[in-house]
Order: structure tokens, then sequence, then C-alpha cells
């Protein structure tokens, strides 16, 4: 016998009895559905927090100061601590494993268009800002090292600044007054979603050179003057994460005499730290998710394995007659490994096809900031595969052995005692 009449009886003796073979089918075809669609979940869960962690920043550490908790140097525990706008010079000369270090220094001024005006923060740092800070350039450009350098007065504005102050106007080149100052407009943002910030969303920011804004907008009193808000600092790599923070640590307590174990006076809002730990939150919960489905698939083929021992002892005379006109053990088994086979992979195969397209519908519809819709991945779609063929051999193995062994005497003798 063919492989070709061994799968055509297979599916012969199945559609005899499809109403059972169909049941069967759907608990197989669940459990794929349910492995595909909840990793899709958890992964479209992670994918949609991890874009909005980096409408904050790729792999960025936040540097505020503080006030010091541990004695260091014979000083007084409690002292304030405020970085100085050159800080930025010694930290990157000295953290050797930290690629962006960036002061920042931000005022709430007001700005006037010849359209119209508003109290509008005006944040200001150097080149590179940009590309940490992941502000998308829609018209015009960021300012450059040449901006910083000769300290011009120009301006990158947020996307929702632009509508308050132009509408639908054209506003490159155009003049906006800060505190009475005038600054020509380079660049306006593209608008993004933000679900996270330290002093408000991008969009409603107008953004200066650094030069400029210690030059024009420095610190008023009660803040001491030459300083900054904050620092903002990322690693060369990855890998180098930790050591760049380690590194920061250090030359900021050489600069202002605190111990570099004191968290108080350098507070860092380390964006990684929280990636990671969000990341195991959602990967526990995929794999809780794929869990459930697996076990589902399991029952699954626990079900099939019950049908085709049912189908053994109905089919018991047929055995009998086959093997006693020559049919050998191994047809007989390979004969009800295929229809166990044909079950397993016929249905899995469908429901694999309809969660990829549960998914696929899905995604076409508007998704909410956090979630990036349903996406299987290839390692589950591989796992639901190697699932199959596990669920698929253990499930006819059983059967088609039991059915291979009957004795034709004594399955001829179970037809006539019927």
């Amino acid at each position: 016998m063919t492989i070709g009449d061994l799968l055509l009886d297979a599916l012969r003796a199945l559609w005899a009895h499809k109403t059972r073979t169909l049941l069967t089918m759907f608990g197989i075809a669940w459990g794929i559905v349910s492995i595909t669609l909840m990793v899709a979940a958890g992964e479209g869960l992670r994918a949609g927090q991890q874009k909005q962690a980096d409408s904050l920043g790729k792999d960025l550490m936040i540097v505020f100061s503080g006030r010091t908790s541990l004695q260091a140097g014979g000083l007084r525990a409690g002292r304030a601590i405020r970085w100085a706008d050159t800080d930025h010079v010694a930290v990157k000369a000295e953290a050797t494993s930290c690629g962006y270090v960036l002061p920042e220094l931000g005022n709430t001024l007001p700005v006037r268009s010849l359209y119209n005006s508003g109290n509008l923060l005006i944040t200001g740092s150097l080149p590179g800002f940009e590309d940490l800070r992941t502000i998308p350039i829609g018209e015009g450009r960021f300012y450059n090292e040449a901006d910083q350098d000769e300290g011009r007065r120009v301006a990158f504005i947020g996307s929702d600044v632009k509508k308050q102050l132009f509408a639908e106007r054209d506003p490159l080149g155009a003049v906006i007054n800060i505190a009475s100052i005038p600054y020509r407009v380079i660049g306006v943002m593209q608008a993004k979603e933000q679900d996270s910030s330290y002093d408000g969303r991008d969009i409603s920011k107008v953004f200066i050179p650094f030069s400029a804004m210690v030059r024009d907008f420095p610190n008023k009193p009660p803040a001491l003057p030459h300083t900054i808000d904050r620092m903002l600092v990322s690693p060369k790599s990855y890998a180098e994460h930790d050591t760049c923070k380690a590194q920061l640590k250090r030359t900021l307590a050489r600069l202002h005499d605190f111990d570099p174990n004191d968290r108080e006076a350098a507070h860092i809002w380390d964006t990684m730290q929280d990636a990671k730990a969000f990341r195991q939150m959602t990967d526990g919960m995929k794999y809780f998710l794929g869990a459930v489905g697996v076990v589902t698939l399991l029952l699954g083929g626990i079900g099939v394995m019950n049908v085709m021992l049912v189908a053994v002892r109905e089919r018991t005379p047929e055995i009998g007659v086959r093997k006693a006109v020559g049919a050998t053990s191994k047809a007989i088994l390979g004969q009800f490994f295929a229809e166990a086979m044909a079950v397993v992979l016929i249905s899995g195969a469908c429901g694999l096809g309809f969660a990829y397209g549960v998914c696929a519908l899905v995604n076409m519809a508007p998704m909410p900031p956090f979630f990036a819709g349903l996406l299987p991945t290839w390692q589950s779609s591989l796992l639901s595969f190697v699932l199959l063929g596990t669920v698929a051999l253990f499930a006819a193995l059983y059967p088609a052995n039991r059915a291979a062994s009957i004795d034709p005497i004594d399955a001829l003798r179970h037809e006539a005692g019927n």
C-alpha cells in the first residue's frame, strides 16, 4: 500500500465518524489558537510598552541632583547638591563607557509670535539631544554644533507649539520672541505619543541650543547661578550600561564631594532598568499564557488518543478480516497511525491559520498607545508545530500498537459473537 492509499483510507475512516472527528479536531485547533493568541497578546503588550519607553529615550539615564544622605570627607549629610553647567564636560572625559552626556536646563517663559502667545517650557541642551530623547523631526532641522558654538538664537518647536503659535501657517524662518528676545524657528517636531516624562510632553516645548539657554535664560534666584536641572546620559553600548552608570556616579561624587553610594545625592532615573523589569513581567505573563495553551493542546491530544482507542475497539472485526486475508501488523499500524496524524495535523494547521487570521483582523483596528496589537512570533509557531508533532506521536502510538497487536482469530470470534 502506497502512502497516498494509506492517507486516503485514513480520511475515509475519519469521514465515516465525522462528528466525533470534528469534535476531536476542535480540541486540537483550540489548543493551537490559545498558544498563538496568548503569546501574540503578550508580545504586543511588550512591544507597545517598549515603543512608549523609546518615546522618552533609548537606554537613557536622567540624573537629578538632590541632598546628601551620607557623610563624606568630613562634610555633613543633608547638603543640597546642584549640578553645574560645566559638569557634563568632566563626566564626558572621565566616564569613558558613556556615549551621550548632555546637560539640560529648562524654564517656563512667555513666548509670542505674530499670531498668538503663551507660557511655554523652553529647554536648552547640546546637539544629540534629539537622538537621545527620540525627538522626530517633521520639518526643517534640529540645532547643530555650529548653532551651539556660536550661541545662535534659533529654536526647534514642538508640534503643539506650532499649532498654538502659528495654527496652519508655515513657521520655518519665522521669528518668535522668548521673554522679548527674538529667536528664529528652524524646525518643527513631528507629533509623537508620549506617556512618560520628567518635565512635560516634548510636543509642548521649545528647544534651543544650550549656549543660548545659559546666556539668555539662566536659573534665577533662589537657584544658584550656573546650575542646571539635570543631565542626560546613555552608555556607548548595552553591555557598558552598568559600567557607565558607576563611572557617572564616581565622577559626580568627586565633583560635588559626596559618597558615590549616596543615592539621594544623585538620583538616577534609569529607563533601561525600568524596561528590564517590565520585560520580565511581560515575559512571565507570556510564558504563563503559553503554558495554558500547551495544557489545552495536551488535553486535545488525550482526546485524540481516546477517540482512536474507541475506533480500535469498534473496528476490531474489520482488523480481524484484514489480517485474515493477509494484512500485516505493520499495515494495520500504519493505517491507525496515519488516521491519528491526519486528525492532529489538519486540526493544527486550521488552528494556526485561524489564529493568524484573528491577529491580522485585530491589528487592522486602532490600538491604544501601550499595545502594539497581536504579534505572533515565529518562535510560538515553531513551538506549536513541535508540540503538534509530539502530541500526534503519542496520541497515535498506543492506539496503533493496540490495533496492530489484535489477534485475527479473536477478532473474528468478536464479530461472530456480535
